[in-house]
């Protein structure tokens, strides 16, 4: 049983950065209908942002100025590259942030230097115990924080203005701007809140001690897995599918050591992309997504 708790724990952390990265995935696609290849780079970005942040600023106040950099810096990216675009062909779209990716990773990484810096994050390695379980408090902490963004993102879209606009600029966008949205202003908003998840999910996928690396924005590929399970256009999917694809690799790699030699030694690496050849064979629009019917 305590072993259960601890793998689902380890997997649940996990999947709160999933979660987090395909958040802003399904943000971005809900506004401009294109995926952005750019939060990789953009949760590199905020992570090595806050490292130089949380000497002069303390750690917690670091990670809040580096999401809003790492947001301002998203809307930067999309008003200078990608909304001078919009109207061409979606694939042209998708190919822009691809390579809006590739220019801010680049430049993140010559930031980083030849050490892995670190972010300074409270937690470490500690751990804790609950009903004889063993888990690490770093695991706890994304848990948390992921429930509650998601609580204030939701409140947000519900409650406010722009978020309303959001709404209903996701549905119509010509019937939004008939009704006076800005579309532009809904563009840039979703790419800043895309940009703070990110950042604030390579804030935890750098903590305990692992230190901010140039290949840390590989983790974000696993988001495109995730948004396959849970929808292109579903906020619901993307965080039980992230926290589920956490599980599911926690679970796998829990178990590795009973496989037989001939599979390898990295299932659980791969596992979140069984998972989505087999979701788009049975679902292709995601368990939470929205079918789409067109006319032959």
């Amino acid at each position: 049983m305590t072993t259960a708790i601890e793998v689902i724990s380890r997997g649940l952390g996990t999947g709160s950065i999933y979660a987090l990265i395909a958040l802003g995935f399904v943000i971005i696609y809900r506004a401009t209908r294109v995926i952005s290849f750019a939060q990789p780079a953009l949760m590199l970005a905020g992570a090595v942002l806050v490292t130089y942040l949380v000497g002069p600023l303390g750690f917690y106040a670091a990670v809040v100025a580096g999401a809003l950099g790492t947001a301002l810096l998203a809307a930067a990216a999309e008003r200078v590259a990608v909304r001078p675009m919009i109207g061409r062909p979606v694939f042209t779209i998708a190919i822009i942030t691809i390579g809006l990716d590739v220019v801010i990773r680049v430049i993140a990484i010559a930031f980083i230097g030849t050490d892995l810096p670190q972010i300074g994050d409270p937690w470490g390695l500690k751990t804790v115990n609950v009903f004889g379980a063993t888990l690490e408090q770093r695991h706890i902490a994304m848990v948390v924080t992921t429930a509650a963004l998601v609580a204030a993102l939701f409140g947000f879209l519900r409650y406010t203005r722009i978020g309303l606009a959001m709404r209903a600029a996701s549905f119509d966008q010509e019937a939004a701007m008939a009704q006076g949205v800005s579309v532009g202003a809904v563009f840039a908003v979703s790419w800043a809140i895309a940009g703070g998840l990110a950042a604030i999910g390579g804030v935890f996928a750098a903590s305990g001690g692992t230190g901010v690396s140039g290949t840390m924005w590989i983790i974000a590929l696993v988001a495109l897995p995730v948004i396959i399970l849970g929808g292109l256009d579903s906020l619901v999917g993307a965080l039980i599918a992230g926290l589920f694809v956490g599980v599911i690799q926690s679970t796998v790699a829990h178990f590795q050591q009973y496989f037989p030699s001939w599979v390898g030694g990295n299932v659980a690496v791969i596992s979140p992309y069984v998972l989505m050849m087999i979701a788009l064979l049975v679902r292709p629009y995601g368990f939470f997504g929205t079918r789409e019917v067109e006319r032959v």
